[in-house]
Parts: C-alpha cells; structure tokens; sequence
C-alpha cells in the first residue's frame, strides 16, 4: 500500500503506523432468522485471528456486547480461543459434532446473532459471487453444505437453488 505526500508536508508519526482493517466480503440477508442462514462471509484467508475483527466490526455489535462465536473446526483448524479485536475480546469455540459445516455463529449479547454460510477463502470468484446473493433469498430452505454443493455445480440460483 503506497502513501502519498506533499511537497512540503510529511506525515505524523501517529499517521506512519496506521491500519486499516480490509471491509469483509459479507453479505447479511434483509430477513434476518428468515431460514437456516443469516448471511454469507467470504475470508481472504484462514486465519481467523486476522478475519474475524473486521466481520465483528462490520455487524456493529454494541461495543459493550459480548461477542462469542463457533467455528467449523475444520475450516478453522487451530483457531484460537480468543481473537482481539478493536475494544474487545471475541471467545471462540468450536463447533460440535452435531453443527452444521461451512458456519460460523455470531452471539452479540442483546445485539443479535448470526449464522453465517463461510465461503472457502480459495473459492472461485464466481463461485462466491453466487453464494453471497443467493442468502438474500428469504425462500431458501437450504443450508451452508448444500449452497456449496449446488453453487460448484454451477446449480445454484432461480429454481435450481430452491430443491434440497
């Protein structure tokens, strides 16, 4: 990331170490608990611990609120128990056997909570694409494993989306 001055003017040492979280590539359906997903994240990576700040952030939780969430083990392996974010801390926990794979769970205290379908951080432009617009759908009965399969497919949208 470049910087730019000019002529004349330089930049304060406040200014030198500044950064700025990437805004999350998510999408939050218009009718939240409307069916089995909330929304749709897409991480540029799997480090959770370099995610995750950025999704709490941009859910604007209370900042009083405590933010708790569950992860798929598997898409997160050594995630850890505790992620910083700015103000605050974010428990992590692991998904059970019995949770549903490709989700995370936002609990925000009073705020609010979310079910997200996790999008791989590899997946095709494409792919993520149809799977961030098909959560807006407030029909859908489907879930985070079954968009994934259907949107890799090239299934996924119109009617083709709405069988189980």
């Amino acid at each position: 990331m470049g910087t730019s001055r000019t002529r004349g003017t330089g930049a304060s040492a406040a200014d030198a170490h500044t950064y700025r979280m990437p805004l999350p590539r998510l999408t939050v359906a218009r009718d939240i608990s409307h069916g089995p997903l909330d929304g749709a994240w897409w991480p540029r990576c799997d480090a959770l611990e370099l995610e995750l700040p950025a999704l709490v952030v941009a859910l604007e939780p209370d900042v009083d609120a405590e933010v708790r969430v569950t992860v798929d083990p598997a898409e997160w392996p050594g995630a850890p128990h505790a992620v910083m974010a700015p103000g605050r801390a974010i428990t992590v926990q692991s998904a059970g056997p019995a949770d549903e794979a490709h989700v995370i769970t936002l609990d925000c205290g009073t705020v609010g909570r979310w079910v997200l379908l996790v999008v791989p951080p590899d997946e095709s432009v494409g792919t993520a694409a149809r799977l961030l617009a098909a959560v807006d759908d407030p029909e859908s009965p489907l879930t985070a494993v079954r968009m994934l399969e259907l949107a890799r497919t090239g299934r996924l949208g119109g009617t083709a989306g709405k069988t189980g």
